[in-house]
């Protein structure tokens, strides 16, 4: 295990953050809820262990109130949905996202994009 500092740090701010304000986010407890071992999330935080998979990366940012997303990016992690969804249209999926990447699309083009395609549904 080569372990990730950022994605180590940036959980233990969370946790503690919210330690702050209930006490049932000790390690041991917060552990407990994503269901890993206190030793495994102590060595996490750390960053002396990689982060967990994608489901309990997941159950972290749902407990600690943050985007998901973020923190599988931070993790170098993908929600399995995503594979999911990529795989059940393999070539329109990928030919999609390599073309929003060579236009340049900013965060802000793509959420415009989402938007206009949500008001459409």
């Amino acid at each position: 295990m080569v372990g990730n500092k950022k994605f180590g740090k940036r959980i233990r701010e969370l946790r503690e953050a919210k330690k702050a304000v209930d006490p049932t986010f000790s390690l041991r407890q917060f552990a407990t809820k994503v269901g890993i071992s206190a030793t495994f999330l102590s060595k996490v935080e750390k960053g002396v262990f990689d982060p967990p998979k994608a489901e309990h990366i997941i159950k972290m940012a749902e407990l600690l109130e943050v985007d998901t997303d973020e923190l599988l990016a931070l993790a170098n992690r993908t929600d399995p949905e995503l594979n999911e969804i990529i795989k059940s249209e393999p070539k329109a999926m990928a030919d999609l996202l390599r073309t929003a990447r060579d236009r340049g699309l900013t965060a802000e083009d793509l959420e415009r994009i989402t938007k206009n395609m949500k008001r459409k549904s």
